[in-house]
């Protein structure tokens, strides 16, 4: 094995666990944000076809449009997290590797909640964009539809806050 590749796992991944912390960010991160982007594609796409039809109705579809973008920045907020309380940002790393492990797994499980709610808010925001085009005056109510998926991408982020509280305050430390 190529000594620089030895150093490199022995120090991030053997020694500490800050490694799979890395691996653990950069998930949750692409995961959210691949999400945010198929959901929004997926409303503004039924939006562009409304809008080429009855354009004043722009102001009302706009944050039913852009309401998949959420998860992206759920996941950013978390891979932030993820990079100060594991020492990544310059401070001293303290990681256990079995806490490294930790963190990816929290990493790569919100990454998947924030992917998936957000093609999921972005069908839903679909629908409520077909509403506002046959009844707009019921735009309040419409983005109350998108709003529940909404939910779930907060709460896969509060989730992540709190196990990445406990795994990172040392209770999660073996050995």
């Amino acid at each position: 094995m190529d000594p620089l590749w030895q150093e490199i796992l022995t120090k991030y991944f053997i020694q500490s666990g800050l490694g799979f912390a890395m691996i653990g960010a950069a998930a949750v991160f692409s995961l959210g944000g691949i999400g945010s982007a198929k959901g929004i594609r997926i409303s503004a796409s039924q939006a562009g076809g409304v809008l080429s039809e009855n354009p004043e109705l722009f102001g009302k579809l706009l944050v039913i449009m852009a309401l998949p973008g959420t998860q992206g920045f759920y996941s950013l907020i978390t891979a932030i997290l993820i990079g100060m309380w594991s020492g990544l940002f310059g401070g001293k790393v303290t990681l256990h590797p079995m806490q490294g492990i930790a963190i990816m797994a929290i990493g790569i499980a919100t990454g998947m909640v924030e992917w998936l709610s957000a093609i999921y808010q972005g069908e839903t925001s679909a629908a409520a964009i077909n509403l506002v085009a046959k009844k707009p005056d019921s735009s309040g109510r419409a983005i109350l539809l998108p709003a529940l998926v909404e939910t779930y991408a907060l709460l896969g982020l509060l989730s992540a806050i709190v196990l990445l509280l406990f795994v990172t305050n040392g209770s999660l430390v073996i050995g």
